[in-house]
Parts: structure tokens; C-alpha cells; sequence
């Protein structure tokens, strides 16, 4: 056996994950509508992963109320259902993770694979949604500016279901700040044209940020690990930038984060982004070289080898897999064994397939 990066444990805030290939958030718009509660598809879909090795599961875009959701069918965390998946990633030996997540102007939309396209009417139980400004994203609704009880009642919603989430007992927490949702929105000038203490300098912009991060701190103690994710840029002229990550990463550094989750893109509709493998990597490898946060990289990364190389080089501490994950619910095991690393963790029923 080899020591392998992507298998050395990561140890933060005290908290030590097994290994650095972790399950990023995934949405499933399969929870009980209206009510935001998990079903056994969430148990089974999440739990695979803890069982296929993976260091730490983080579930899907977690709303932090009501209005939070993408669609009436997304997990919620305004109520305390979650303790049993929490359970189950434990007992196979992975951390668990839940991202925090309020949709903003991107809320109350249909699902993936429905017919109907753009937001949810509401005599089908779709809701008003919320912005820093009344400016729609291109095909849906035009949101409600927040006014200052709004941005106030966000933060609320925030530090409760982070202490929702200890209670459950989860390992580490993530604040959503990235795809276009409600705190990236806040980010970007492009659907930012606030005048108050919220909107127009680099500063105003990332305050609600900042007081969610706070608050969340706050609510979770000093012992659960709070990661941050951002859009390191909207590929747009005029929006967030890669320097202006760089420097909220250092924020929020500042604020209790011990780790930032970089992805891109998601508040511009027809943004031309260069996708390929390992497209968003360079980002958070930028961002870890100047600021010397733990970093997470994320984007089409499929292979063991690109994952171990990404460690290897310094680019990245943690990389998270999705599409990958969902291909194969046992790609860390696969991986694990194409790298020769250790197998220890590696479930005794599972010991001949991969051993």
C-alpha cells in the first residue's frame, strides 16, 4: 500500500474526516413537498455514498426555510428530520455534512425533469420569492427586494438551522454563497443594485455574507467545521470576480470558515463558461496559493488520478465528486484501490470486490 493524498484524513477544528474525496451537495427534489422532510430516497442515496468510502457526504441544497427552496420538492432544514441520515453516514464511517442554501430570486421553480419550465405558479404552491433587488433571473418570476426585516429574518433562518444541524449531529456545516442563489446574488453587482448599507462597494456586497457566516458560527460552537462555497466568477464582465473571492475568502477566513468549497458560474443565464475536466480547479488552487485557506476543489473530476494529482500539486486539500459519485456510489473504494492506498475502511461484505 501507498500513502496517497486523496486517502491522508484531514483533520479540522478537531474533527478528523477519513479520507479527502468527498461527496458534494447534489440536488435531488425528492423530499416531501411543502414540508421540506427527507424520504428513504435521501437515506439510500446518502448512505450509499458513506458505504462506497467517500470521507465526507454533504447533502443537497438544504433550504433554511420555506421560501428558501429551489422547488417545492427540496430538503429543508426548518424542521429537526434529519438525525436518522445523519446516523446512517456515521455508521459506515463517513462525516456528515449539510449545506445550508436559500435560493433567493432562483426559488420556486419546477424540477429538472419536469415538463413545465420556469417558476411555480402559486395555485400549484409556488411562492413569492426574494432578492437584494427586484430583478429577475431570465425565464423566471421577478423577485421581492429584501427590505431590512427580510435580510434580518434571513440571518434568523440561517443560525436556526445551523443549530438544527448540531442538534442532528452533523459533522460540518456549508454556507451556500455560490450558483446564482441568494447570498450570491448579494455578491454580484449583476443582480445586486442595492443603495443601502447591502449594495454598490465590495464591502456593502459581501456584509449579509459575513452576518450569516457570524450567526452560523455562532449557533454551531467551536467544534463543528464551517465550510464556505462560492461561484469564483460569473464569467461576465461586470460581475464577481476571482480577486474579489480572493478577498471574501479572506473574510470569512476571518469570521470562523475553515474551509472554502470553490465552484463557478450559476447567476448569469447565458454566461459562456470553458467546461471541461477539471475546468474550475485553477481557481481554487489561486485562491489556496493567496490566501492559505483550505480549499476544495470541484468540476468534473472523474478519476482517481486527476483527484490524487489536484492534492499532489497543491491546488486543492479536499476534492468533492459528484456526477462521479452518482455514476458510481463506490468511486472513493475504486479510487482507493486504482491507487493502491489503503483499503482499511473498506466494508468486510465489499472486502472481495475490491480488495
Amino acid at each position: 500500500m501507498r500513502n496517497r493524498h486523496l486517502f491522508t484524513p484531514l483533520t479540522l477544528r478537531g474533527r478528523t474526516v477519513r479520507n479527502r474525496l468527498w461527496v458534494a451537495p447534489m440536488c435531488q427534489y425528492s423530499a416531501e413537498e411543502r414540508d421540506g422532510m427527507p424520504t428513504d430516497w435521501h437515506l439510500v442515496h446518502l448512505g450509499s455514498f458513506a458505504h462506497g468510502g467517500a470521507g465526507a457526504v454533504l447533502t443537497e441544497a438544504t433550504a433554511v426555510s420555506p421560501e428558501g427552496r429551489i422547488s417545492p420538492q427540496d430538503l429543508g432544514l426548518w424542521n429537526d428530520a434529519l438525525a436518522r441520515i445523519v446516523d446512517a453516514l456515521h455508521a459506515c464511517g463517513a462525516s456528515a455534512g449539510v449545506q445550508l442554501a436559500h435560493a433567493g430570486r432562483k426559488a420556486s421553480t419546477h424540477r429538472a425533469w419536469d415538463d413545465t419550465r420556469g417558476s411555480v405558479a402559486l395555485a400549484d404552491g409556488g411562492w413569492e420569492t426574494v432578492a437584494p433587488s427586484a430583478i429577475a433571473f431570465p425565464g423566471l418570476a421577478e423577485p421581492r427586494a429584501l427590505d431590512a426585516d427580510g435580510i434580518r429574518a434571513v440571518v434568523d433562518d440561517f443560525a436556526a438551522a445551523a443549530t438544527r444541524a448540531k442538534d442532528a449531529g452533523f459533522d460540518l456545516v456549508e454556507v451556500h454563497a455560490a450558483h446564482g442563489y441568494l447570498l450570491h446574488e448579494f455578491l454580484s453587482p449583476l443582480s445586486n443594485h442595492r443603495t443601502d448599507a447591502y449594495g454598490g462597494s465590495f464591502d456593502n456586497r459581501v456584509r449579509l455574507l459575513l452576518e450569516i457566516v457570524d450567526a452560523v458560527r455562532a449557533a454551531i460552537g467551536d467544534d463543528l467545521i464551517l465550510v464556505v462555497r462560492f461561484s469564483a466568477t460569473d464569467w461576465t464582465d461586470g460581475g464577481w470576480t476571482v480577486d474579489e473571492t480572493v478577498e471574501a475568502v479572506r473574510l470569512v477566513a476571518a469570521h470562523g470558515a475553515d474551509l472554502v468549497d470553490i465552484s463557478s458560474g450559476g447567476n448569469v443565464a447565458d454566461a459562456r463558461i470553458p467546461v471541461g475536466p477539471g475546468y474550475q480547479v485553477p481557481f481554487a488552487a489561486r485562491i489556496r496559493a493567496e490566501t492559505g485557506v483550505p480549499t476544495a476543489a470541484v468540476g468534473m473530476i472523474d478519476s482517481a488520478a486527476q483527484a490524487e494529482q489536484i492534492l499532489v500539486t497543491g491546488q486543492a486539500d479536499v476534492v468533492l465528486s459528484g456526477r462521479e459519485m452518482l455514476r458510481n456510489p463506490h468511486f472513493a473504494l475504486r479510487a482507493a484501490r486504482d491507487l493502491d492506498a489503503d483499503l482499511s475502511a473498506t466494508p468486510p461484505q465489499l472486502t472481495r470486490g475490491f480488495a
